[in-house]
């Protein structure tokens, strides 16, 4: 059995961890993005319409830029949205060395409650945990990634994506509805050198915040399959810890593949980020 596979279980201690979890830290979030500072929500309805109401079986993924610590929960704190019910609620990868550095931590951030699932930073789109963010989208859940990696609390243009979000994309049997997400104000929510190189204790308050969601990226998964193929026919790589082949892919062709799959995710999050 695989170290997280317990972790997806709702019906822990009947489920009221996780319903309180959900409540408390919604609530949280709605204060933050309402009460406390003034947020500007575009398409709100797309988002709301994919959390509810997709086919039976289809997974969501959302991508997001990561301006600050904060991002997750406090940008699902949006007014109508059901940001307090635990069973609609979002997974999220999580970094392992912030919100699993202990065990008690471990426990709230765990699946069990919160719904996150760590991520170890270099560790490879191939670690272990990848594979039950892969199972929730098999579930066909909601699953929101950071593709980026890490925050950034620079004006500029979206960095160049890591391969994790194109790797579930691709190995996923059900192609994920992906759905873009680009905000700002964050940054100045949470800032990370706000005093003494250090965030902030609380968040701060009277800031603009922005969130323009975008509208479905389709992929067509065969199509960019056979399109990595045929790239990678004069390429050779042999790196440690990269299955020999996936999705019927050698290592080239997949790093072809997910190279393209994170371009086309990144050039969309750019004309998302340019909506006034």
């Amino acid at each position: 059995m695989r170290t997280m596979e317990w972790a997806a279980r709702g019906d822990h201690l009947g489920g009221i961890p996780r319903k309180m979890m959900f409540m408390s830290v919604g609530a949280f979030a709605k204060a933050v993005a309402n009460l406390l500072n003034t947020t500007t929500v575009y398409n709100l309805e797309t988002l709301l319409r994919l959390v509810r109401h997709r086919p039976p079986g289809v997974p969501l993924l959302t991508v997001s830029n990561h301006m600050s610590t904060l991002d997750d929960p406090v940008m699902w704190g949006l007014k109508d949205f059901p940001v307090t019910d635990a069973e609609s609620g979002r997974w999220v990868l999580a970094a392992e060395d912030i919100c699993f550095k202990n065990p008690v931590l471990s426990y709230i951030f765990s699946g069990l409650v919160w719904k996150c699932i760590p991520i170890t930073r270099g560790g490879g789109i191939y670690q272990e945990h990848m594979n039950e963010a892969l199972d929730r989208l098999i579930d066909g859940a909601w699953l929101h990634t950071f593709p980026e990696g890490k925050v950034c609390q620079e004006d500029a243009p979206i960095r160049r994506l890591k391969w994790g979000t194109a790797s579930l994309i691709a190995r996923a049997p059900v192609t994920p509805i992906v759905l873009p997400i680009v905000h700002h104000g964050f940054e100045k929510v949470m800032p990370e050198n706000y005093m003494f190189g250090r965030r902030p204790p609380i968040p701060l308050c009277n800031k603009d915040i922005k969130i323009v969601i975008g509208e479905p990226i389709i992929f067509d998964v065969p199509k960019l399959k056979h399109k990595a193929l045929e790239m990678s026919r004069d390429l050779s790589f042999s790196h440690a810890g990269w299955p020999k082949t996936i999705c019927g892919l050698d290592e080239a062709a997949q790093r072809c593949l997910y190279t393209t799959v994170s371009e086309q995710i990144r050039r969309v999050m750019e004309r998302v980020a340019r909506y006034q």
